[in-house]
């Protein structure tokens, strides 16, 4: 198992996980809650970013994203508008969105990704 890193690991999950030149980061949401899903988006896109350089790689690595929102009619267009704003256009991952009840009722979104180191 040394061919395997986890970061940031408790009981119930690590957060970062690099296998064979893959880093998997589970599931981000902002830690400041009272924002709509634009703010949301972008603070988890922060937190991500600094996750990324502790895997040793950066967002123009990204190969799969998962994105969850809590009300795709509310969140879907002001998460997009902050997603668009910090993925680099010619490094587009494959990517899905999906409405889901969140942990809590005030997460608006929630992003998983997997990267290439």
């Amino acid at each position: 198992m040394s061919d395997i890193q986890r970061f940031e690991t408790n009981p119930r999950l690590s957060r970062i996980v690099i296998h064979n030149g893959t880093v998997y980061v589970a599931g981000l949401t902002a830690t400041l809650r009272d924002g709509d899903a634009k703010a949301q988006t972008e603070e988890i896109l922060s937190k991500l970013d600094g996750h990324l350089k502790t895997a040793g790689t950066d967002k123009t690595r990204l190969l799969s994203v998962q994105i969850w929102v809590a009300d795709m009619a509310r969140d879907f267009g002001p998460m997009n508008a902050a997603w668009e704003a910090w993925v680099p256009a010619d490094a587009t991952p494959a990517r899905a969105t999906c409405e889901a009840a969140l942990a809590s009722p005030e997460i608006r979104v929630e992003i998983i990704v997997t990267a290439a180191v």
